[in-house]
């Protein structure tokens, strides 16, 4: 990781960004009340609005807005943080999820610019925003407490977790979306956090370490061996925390094991998947397309786990939701990892000979090698998650039925308007929908 040769003066972009973070810090003052909130961040807009030069438009303007000879950026932004405030009063927004995603948004932004200030490298400038971020994201939740309630109740997990969560994904979003996308970032952001705080999750610092820590380090070993892109290791990271908060540390060995193994079969024997134009493209490095496409069921299967206790369904049901829908992932990531190896395959629809590649082509070979994915996650849940033994039997048909789903789909529908990402996500919903109905029928 070079570094860069010190400089004598503060950069542009480090200097904007420091602004940026100490507006952000005016949500505080929706702890105690939101219109105030509303009212500053629309005054900032409306002053924005004026200047087009000027010292104060150098400062705070990016090359977009130069272009534009205005302070989009800053109106954007500031009118977003206006209308997240307006709903704390509105709709009953938590203030602590507001002002966690303006600081941890603002000061992670700041961070990013500190770090490229001294090292030329993304995984820095995400490492800062990830650090900076959390940081005054919790703060900023110890604050409220004080604010609100006129005492502190100190640091607790939940505050690291909402704080934790708000920065992975705003370095996720940033790193995916293009400029002037503030209000994408702080949309999304608060929506995720609203959505975590409304399950009243209950986690201890052991739990919050140990997600973060392992999470952190298999995330930076995924970069070290070009398993994953950056993004695609936030996405990761994100995925795993969360399986350790909602589900516990048996969801999360499970999650690994499927990023672990399949990132490995996608480097095994690349150079020779690359000569018969099978490979993954960037050296097999996963990108959040492809790590959301394989893992957004299982996510869903998780989230409603968490929330089972307000549903008529049965707990466990997404139990085998999320593992049929993680053995599916596996499952159709070895067949075409380890298949695209072998000639002569067929195309499942015909049974047709095709070229090695083809979308929707199958060997015996990788059939084989996707069921021992599928029992490998049935045995992982067998061990971990109280699946049975018949219970392993549900999620290997599972893994099986979503592989095939996906062979078929490549088959007929993948082309120009569905993609790769599309087909894997309709495999692995297929593979949870079929692990929870199988179970359902199984206990009936």
């Amino acid at each position: 990781m070079p570094a860069v040769e010190s400089r004598r003066y503060v950069s542009r972009p480090l200097r904007r960004a420091a602004v940026f973070a100490l507006l952000s810090t005016l949500s505080l003052t929706a702890a105690r009340q939101p219109w105030l909130a509303v009212g500053a961040f629309l005054a900032i807009a409306a002053a924005a609005f004026v200047p087009t030069s000027g010292t104060a438009f150098e400062l705070l303007s990016t090359a977009p807005d130069r272009e534009d000879g205005r302070l989009r950026t800053l109106i954007a932004a500031s009118l977003t943080a206006a209308a997240l405030a307006a709903l704390i009063p509105a709709f009953g927004l938590p203030p602590t999820v507001y002002v966690t995603t303006m600081l941890a948004i603002g000061f992670g932004d700041l961070g990013r610019r500190l770090a490229l200030e001294y090292w030329e490298s993304a995984q820095a400038g995400t490492a800062g925003f990830g650090v900076l971020g959390t940081t005054a994201g919790v703060a900023g939740q110890a604050a409220v407490t004080l604010i609100g309630n006129g005492v502190g109740l100190g640091i607790v997990p939940e505050f690291l977790f909402l704080g934790a969560s708000a920065a992975i994904l705003g370095a996720l979003l940033r790193s995916v979306l293009f400029a002037r996308s503030d209000p994408l970032v702080l949309g999304l952001v608060t929506v995720l956090l609203w959505l975590f705080a409304d399950l009243a999750v209950a986690v201890s610092w052991v739990e919050i370490a140990v997600a973060l820590g392992v999470s952190v380090l298999f995330g930076a070993l995924s970069i070290q061996l070009e398993t994953a892109s950056i993004p695609g290791m936030l996405t990761g990271v994100f995925l795993s925390l969360l399986a350790v908060v909602l589900g516990g540390y048996g969801w999360f060995v499970v999650l690994i094991a499927f990023f672990g193994i399949g990132g490995l079969s996608t480097k095994y024997r690349y150079d020779e998947k690359l000569e018969r134009g099978v490979a993954e493209p960037n050296r097999g490095a996963r990108g959040t397309g492809n790590v959301l496409g394989n893992s957004l069921a299982a996510l869903i299967a998780l989230l409603f786990f968490a929330a089972h206790a307000r549903m008529p369904v049965p707990g466990h049901t997404f139990v085998l939701a999320f593992a049929g829908g993680v053995a599916t992932a596996l499952a159709d990531t070895l067949s075409s990892e380890i298949g695209g190896l072998y000639d002569r395959p067929r195309l499942i629809t015909t049974l047709a000979a095709v070229e090695p590649g083809t979308d929707g082509a199958v060997t015996w070979q990788g059939e084989v090698a996707g069921i021992a994915g599928a029992a490998v996650i049935g045995l992982l849940g067998f061990l971990l998650l109280d699946i049975s033994a018949a219970g392993v039997l549900i999620v290997v048909l599972a893994g099986l039925a979503g592989m095939t789903a996906d062979s078929l789909a490549g088959a007929t529908i993948e082309g120009d308007r569905i993609g790769n990402q599309a087909v894997n996500f309709i495999a692995t919903s297929v593979g949870a929908l079929a692990g929870a109905v199988l179970w359902l029928v199984a206990v009936a």
